[in-house]
């Protein structure tokens, strides 16, 4: 199975880095993984003009880096979400990446399985209730599958995620994925 892990934060090593990377060394085991990081690449987001819709060739008019984006996406069988939580929902730059996805060439995607890895500094219970909400209406509209969700709160500090069990979790959670 081809999984893409998309990460949604622009520090690299930071918390969310760490547990993408726990979750691909599991994974890695059974299966070709490749990052899509979004301090790797450039997004504008979506301006909602259509174009891609109404072009014959269905490109956006925007140059940017989500042709390899789409390219790489077109051939994975489950995609991995991983986002810090700044405030109740995906960073900007991971959002900018799932809002183009609105666009006639996800039909193209061949994606069945879809996993969620999201870390926070705050604590309370409902942090992830949004994105959750979210993430469910993506798997019952697109028909697929949850492959897991790994969800981590009170990690603030740069590399406070070192030790945390979600790390082993996460890592397990990869592990599974056949």
């Amino acid at each position: 199975m081809k999984i893409v892990i998309l990460v949604g934060s622009a520090r690299k090593g930071g918390n969310t880095d760490l547990l993408a990377h726990a979750f691909a060394a599991g994974a890695a085991e059974h299966n070709e993984v490749e990052f899509i990081s979004v301090s790797d690449r450039h997004v504008n987001p979506c301006i909602g003009c259509d174009a891609c819709y109404k072009r014959k060739s269905h490109d956006c008019f925007q140059q940017d880096d989500m042709p390899g984006i789409y390219e790489t996406l077109k051939t994975a069988d489950l995609i991995a979400i991983a986002s810090p939580v700044y405030f109740y929902g995906l960073s900007a730059q991971l959002k900018a990446i799932v809002d183009r996805l609105h666009a006639p060439i996800r039909n193209e995607f061949k994606v069945r399985k879809l996993a969620l890895l999201l870390v926070a500094a705050d604590t309370i219970p409902e942090v992830f209730d949004s994105i959750l909400a979210q993430y469910n209406s993506t798997l019952s509209y697109f028909h697929l599958t949850d492959a897991g969700k790994i969800l981590v709160r009170g990690v603030e500090e740069k590399g406070a995620i070192r030790g945390n069990p979600a790390l082993d979790d996460a890592r397990e959670l990869g592990r599974s994925i056949l």
